[in-house]
């Protein structure tokens, strides 16, 4: 069987795994096994993270939905009502309307209470 040289191809894949970690700090971006560890670190960080933002962002709907309610109605409340009325407008779509045109979201409130 012939002999395989790889420095081309190794080359190639070192360079390709240091340009994903460029900017990294310290021995993560220049030496080859650091930079493999870390690309496998920041590989399952953005997975999981990914799912976090879901939760991240209903908790910000709410906590604007909550604070354009204000002293009126509590948020728990107000959304049993909505449900009860059945008004199907989310949490995201609220929010907006809390945020950007109160005077919309006035006419909601109005409407459930």
């Amino acid at each position: 069987m012939t002999r395989v040289k790889k420095a081309v191809n190794a080359l190639k894949s070192r360079k390709n795994m240091l340009r994903k970690v460029k900017g990294y700090r310290f021995g993560r971006s220049t030496k080859e096994k650091m930079a493999q560890e870390a690309i496998f670190h920041a590989g399952s960080y953005s997975f999981a993270h990914r799912r976090d933002k879901k939760n991240d962002f209903r908790k910000l709907w709410t906590v604007k939905i909550n604070a354009a309610l204000g002293d009126t109605i509590s948020y728990s409340k107000f959304m049993g009502a909505m449900k009860k009325k059945n008004i199907a407008i989310d949490r995201k779509i609220l929010a907006e309307f809390a945020e950007h045109s109160p005077e919309t979201f006035k006419k909601i409130l109005a409407q459930v209470a």
